[in-house]
């Protein structure tokens, strides 16, 4: 038998050094996923007081998916990563399907800062990479709004650069 390799994981290259988002982003999603899921939730329980009886076990279906969606959320965001290299951007996130999506900096077309009314009053923003191929667009959501502009502007910067250069 050979000696064995070890293999590294291919979504956690060696040596970057990732930044990630705001922790409020934790907040604002579940702000978000409260809106929708509590209307439900109180809605089941209206119905299963009126209905009585065995109606009871359905309101344990929006109960448990608020549950597990707020116990996943933090994991998500915690997971959400960017790294400015030399030539590229990199984002990651996933806890289950994790994702690395690279951009190299001569491939943007644009960049996009976006807030909806939310991520405003957090102070926090979203920035979107957008390129020639869609399958290498990439988001960074919740970064705080000062970071945002700051990232928009060197990417922006960077691929100006490297445009002119090719």
């Amino acid at each position: 038998m050979g000696a064995m390799t070890q293999h590294s994981d291919p979504l956690t290259p060696a040596g970057v050094t990732w930044s990630r988002v705001s922790p409020l982003f934790i907040r604002a999603r579940i702000i978000a996923t409260c809106l929708v899921l509590l209307p439900i939730l109180l809605a089941a329980v209206v119905v299963a007081a009126v209905l009585g009886d065995w109606i009871w076990a359905l309101v344990a279906l929006p109960a448990l998916l608020l549950a597990w969606v707020l116990w996943l959320i933090p994991r998500q965001v915690r997971a959400i990563g960017y790294a400015e290299e030399e030539d590229d951007l990199l984002v990651r996130r996933g806890v289950l399907f994790r994702s690395l999506v690279v951009v190299p900096y001569g491939r943007m077309q644009f960049t996009d800062v976006a807030q909806g009314p939310l991520l405003r009053a957090l102070g926090l923003a979203t920035v979107k990479l957008h390129t020639a191929s869609a399958s290498t667009d990439a988001t960074i959501p919740g970064l705080p709004a000062a970071e945002a502009a700051r990232l928009k502007d060197r990417l922006t910067e960077l691929g100006e650069s490297r445009l002119a250069g090719l």
